[in-house]
C-alpha cells in the first residue's frame, strides 16, 4: 500500500502523505552533507508524489524541523521550489522548530495534505494487456546530487500521472521490486522474471524514480512526456 492516509469527508477525502531524513543536511556528523533547502527539496518530492499519484491536489505542507532555528527559511525554500515546479497555487506551509535542545545531526520531518479531486485507481488488477516503465533512475545519497539529471523532475510525474487509464508509483528505498509487488493485489513479481537496464533492487532513496503503469494506447503518449527519462520493463514468462 502507499505511504499515505485517505481520509474520507462528506463530499471528497484528504490525502495525507509524509516523508522524513535524517543526517542529512549541515551538521559536522550528519553522513551526507547538502544545503537545508535541498534536504527539503527532497523530502517534500517523496510526500508530494505520494499525494498526486492518490488522486490529491496538494493544498498544505507541514514541516517539522529539528535542525535548529537557522535552516528554517532554507528549509522553507526548498518547499517552495518543488510547489513551484508543480505549478500550484494556494498551497500553505506551517510547522514547528525543537528550539530547546540542539542535535548533533540534522533531522526533518514533513507532511502533504491534499484534496482528492482525481478518481484515481489505487488498486489494480494484473492483465497481460498493461505495460509498466520506469521514469528516472533509482538514487541514494550522494548519487542524488551527482547524478541529478537522472531524477524524475516533478512536472513530468504530474504530467503522466494526469493521463487517463494511467497509474503512476513512486519508489522509496525498498526499490523498483518491492514496489511492483505492491502494486497488483493478484500478481507477484520475481526479479529473474523481469527485464529492465534498469536496477531494481537498488534503492531510490528519495523518490528519485517511478513506475507507470499503462495501457497499450497511452505508449506514445508517456514516452513523449517521460523522453529520455523513459526505462522499459519487460516481463519474462
Amino acid at each position: 500500500m502507499r505511504d499515505i492516509i485517505t481520509v474520507p469527508l462528506a463530499e471528497d477525502a484528504l490525502i495525507i502523505a509524509c516523508d522524513n531524513s535524517g543526517a542529512i543536511g549541515m551538521k559536522e556528523q550528519d553522513l551526507v552533507h547538502v544545503p537545508y533547502e535541498t534536504v527539503a527539496y527532497y523530502s517534500f518530492r517523496v510526500a508530494v508524489m505520494e499525494c498526486i499519484a492518490a488522486g490529491g491536489q496538494p493544498i498544505s505542507v507541514v514541516l517539522q524541523n529539528f535542525c535548529g532555528n537557522e535552516p528554517w527559511k532554507e528549509l522553507v525554500r526548498g518547499i517552495e521550489k518543488g510547489v513551484n515546479e508543480l505549478g500550484l497555487q494556494d498551497v500553505f506551509i506551517t510547522g514547528s522548530t525543537e528550539s530547546n535542545f540542539s542535535m548533533l545531526q540534522s533531522a526533518v520531518g514533513l507532511l502533504v495534505v491534499g484534496r482528492k479531486v482525481l478518481d484515481k485507481k489505487t488498486e489494480l488488477l494484473f492483465s497481460d494487456h498493461l505495460k509498466l516503465a520506469i521514469i528516472g533512475l533509482p538514487l541514494v545519497g550522494n548519487e542524488v546530487i551527482a547524478q541529478h539529471d537522472q531524477i524524475v523532475p516533478l512536472c513530468v510525474f504530474q504530467k503522466i500521472n494526469n493521463l487517463k487509464d494511467v497509474m503512476v508509483w513512486p519508489v522509496g528505498s525498498k526499490g523498483i521490486l518491492s514496489e511492483l509487488n505492491q502494486i497488483f493485489v493478484n500478481k507477484r513479481f520475481a526479479a529473474d522474471r523481469i527485464s529492465s537496464d534498469v536496477d531494481l533492487l537498488k534503492s531510490s532513496g528519495p523518490a528519485t524514480c517511478g513506475i507507470v503503469v499503462f495501457s497499450e494506447d497511452q505508449d506514445e503518449n508517456i514516452r513523449s512526456i517521460a523522453g529520455r527519462f523513459f526505462h522499459s520493463i519487460e516481463l519474462v514468462f
